[in-house]
């Protein structure tokens, strides 16, 4: 099983940085207005937020996991629901490489594989540097027209 890269966490960490930042402005806002209970209230939201965001990001980098066999794709994520896909090759539309904005600031890139069936079907790895994520493209390309082939000689 292959992993992703550690600097994930950081690109991942970044949002949960955003997310207590914004519910920490919007408890002091509500507090202000509306609750009265003090400041410190939205101190507290944020630094839960962030508390269980950053245990989260930890655990979640932890059990990220792919693996190009022979057949399909196969992915391990997930923290409260592990979830376990696989995808055929015969099924792959297309794969595309993407860079974000803190993606690209952190050196990262993600994978996103395309399937043909039902919406919602397409699968991300994220967290691959731009030469691992081009290759990774470039062999799941490869697989997916070889396994083409190979269903239309059946």
């Amino acid at each position: 099983m292959e992993t992703l890269n550690p600097r994930i966490r950081l690109v991942w960490g970044v949002g949960v940085l955003v997310t207590a930042a914004v519910l920490g402005v919007g408890v002091g806002v509500a507090d202000r207005f509306a609750l009265g209970v003090g400041a410190w209230i939205a101190v507290v939201a944020a630094v839960a937020v962030l508390g269980v965001g950053v245990g989260y990001v930890l655990v979640k980098y932890r059990v990220w996991a792919f693996e190009v066999r022979d057949d399909d794709l196969y992915l391990e994520r997930g923290v409260l629901t592990r979830v376990h896909t696989v995808v055929p090759f015969v099924r792959v539309q297309h794969v595309d490489t993407q860079r974000g904005p803190i993606e690209r600031a952190a050196g990262l890139s993600s994978v996103v594989v395309y399937t043909a069936g039902s919406r919602g079907a397409d699968v991300t790895i994220p967290g691959l540097t731009p030469d691992r994520a081009d290759a990774l493209q470039e062999r799941l390309r490869r697989l997916a027209i070889e396994s083409e082939g190979d269903f239309d000689a059946v």
